[in-house]
């Protein structure tokens, strides 16, 4: 490798934000789990971390009284996105669909989403934050994609329209 491909790894690494990194000394305080139990729903989910220091969020989605996802959030100091283009997960699936999401701002009653498939296997999934699209109640709504500087809450959402349990191993959350 030469010095200016070592120089722009360097550059590249220190220009990666960990948002959060669950580890064993992590705490979970500013994280909190939303199912559609909000809206009279059955739905059932955890987040835990586990032995080895990885955050599980976990648990089973039920469609009886109107019910049909689970979501886990982090409520966050403002992060200043600066010239960062990606939200990246370190991450490991159950091979089933889920949503990441962005609120811009804890007051607004939408968030920014981009759905992503997991493989089974731990995977680092990159998602561009311009790709993030607004929605309310699963309804995508008539207003541009993310174009923030900064962000205040993250979240993880499952919502396949089926009755599943599920299983999603997260190590770290970034902004590239």
């Amino acid at each position: 490798m030469g010095i200016k491909n070592f120089l722009l790894s360097i550059t590249l690494l220190m220009s990666n934000i960990t948002i959060f990194d669950f580890g064993t000394d992590a705490q979970l305080n500013n994280w909190q789990i939303v199912n559609d139990g909000v809206m009279g729903g059955l739905s059932d989910s955890e987040l835990y971390i586990n032995e080895k220091g990885i955050g599980v969020f976990e648990g089973s989605i039920s469609l009886e009284n109107n019910g049909g996802f689970a979501s886990v959030r982090f409520d966050c100091d403002p992060v200043d996105i600066n010239n960062s283009t990606k939200i990246r997960l370190h991450i490991k699936g159950d091979q089933k669909e889920y949503q990441f999401r962005l609120k811009t701002d804890p007051d607004n009653y939408f968030v920014y989403t981009s759905p992503f498939v997991t493989s089974g296997e731990w995977e680092v999934i990159e998602l561009t934050l311009s790709d993030l699209y607004p929605v309310f109640r699963g309804r995508k709504l008539r207003m541009p994609n993310y174009a923030g500087q900064a962000f205040q809450e993250i979240g993880i959402l499952i919502g396949n329209k089926k009755t599943e349990s599920f299983r999603l191993e997260i190590d770290k959350i970034e902004l590239i």
